[in-house]
């Protein structure tokens, strides 16, 4: 049977949701403030803006589950607390009078013990900064009447990841040929999460309400190292691995003084600085699915790259 689902966001996640949504044949909102999103059959893309109640009210008449996938309009705390809480409230008041489940995509930043491998029962009480904003948003969710369900994941990589360090920081370089700049060690153990697979964890767990008001973790494949990452995206671009040239943390802290984003980074050093590893085994169990493993996942990153959709822009954070 055909259902009707609203996403708020097309970047990445909200795309890539939205685009396995229509693919099965439902109908799909997404909800962007430029109009943006999948020009694809059942996809209808509206103008709105998440923090606008009337238009959330309108937007998700009749939907069966709300993806909401928005960013702040910055990477700072300051626009994440001032950004995210507001409409993710705004969210919730306007599904749970529509009668549906609001998913999230989460991160990892609330999370307060990650020299431990995270599990979906690990501690997340994380303060300041925008480790704290994200630890606010979860403890809203859990005291909301509406229906939800949070989607953990690591570091992003996949089709159409740009701001991300497994995107536009490493694979355009890769294809260039280009040295690659990480942050921290980079032959320390990192999650990175597959887009397509957070996608389908969240829409798996919309379809079971016996999964609601919880938290998972996305399919996440064993723990690689940056570099192993780096030589991932060259096999599968059949090019040479480049060279790794890591920028210390001690750099950013100190370019941080006179360098907004790399102010905004130094709160995050510590995932670049020691192993940081999600195990997500139990909601794979869960779901019934698994993480699609790297070599696929890479090639189908560099696929992207390479055609005519990814313009390939120098990385923003440092050159």
């Amino acid at each position: 049977m055909t259902q009707l689902f609203a996403v708020t966001g097309a970047g990445p996640v909200g795309w890539t949701i939205a685009e396995h949504l229509a693919s099965r044949g439902d109908t799909v909102r997404v909800l962007t403030r430029s109009g943006s999103g999948p020009d694809l059959p059942g996809i209808e893309r509206v103008r709105a803006d998440a923090s606008d109640y009337r238009q959330m009210q309108q937007a998700f008449d009749g939907a069966s589950a709300v993806f909401h996938c928005i960013h702040g309009s910055a990477y700072t705390a300051a626009a994440w607390e001032s950004e995210l809480p507001r409409a993710e409230q705004v969210v919730l008041e306007a599904a749970g009078r529509a009668g549906a489940v609001v998913v999230f995509p989460e991160s990892l930043y609330s999370y307060d013990r990650p020299g431990e491998v995270l599990t979906e029962s690990s501690s997340r009480g994380a303060g300041g900064g925008k480790r704290g904003v994200r630890t606010t948003l979860l403890q809203q969710r859990e005291a909301s009447s509406t229906a939800t369900v949070s989607v953990v994941a690591s570091d992003f990589y996949g089709p159409r990841v740009r701001t991300a360090h497994a995107g536009e920081r490493i694979v355009p370089r890769v294809l260039a040929g280009k040295t690659i700049r990480p942050l921290g060690n980079p032959d320390l153990p990192h999650s990175f999460t597959y887009v397509p697979d957070l996608a389908a964890a969240m829409i798996a767990a919309a379809a079971r309400d016996e999964l609601w008001n919880s938290l998972l973790h996305a399919p996440t494949a064993a723990a690689p190292t940056l570099r192993e990452m780096v030589r991932g995206f060259a096999r599968a671009a059949g090019v040479a691995e480049p060279r790794t040239k890591p920028i210390s943390g001690r750099m950013v802290r100190a370019l941080g003084v006179v360098s907004g984003d790399l102010r905004e980074l130094k709160e995050l050093l510590y995932q670049f600085e020691n192993p940081f590893v999600m195990d997500s085994s139990r909601s794979e169990a869960l779901l019934d699915l698994k993480p699609t493993p790297l070599q696929q996942g890479a090639a189908a990153t560099v696929s992207w790259w390479q055609g005519k959709e990814a313009a390939v822009d120098s990385p923003k954070i440092i050159q």
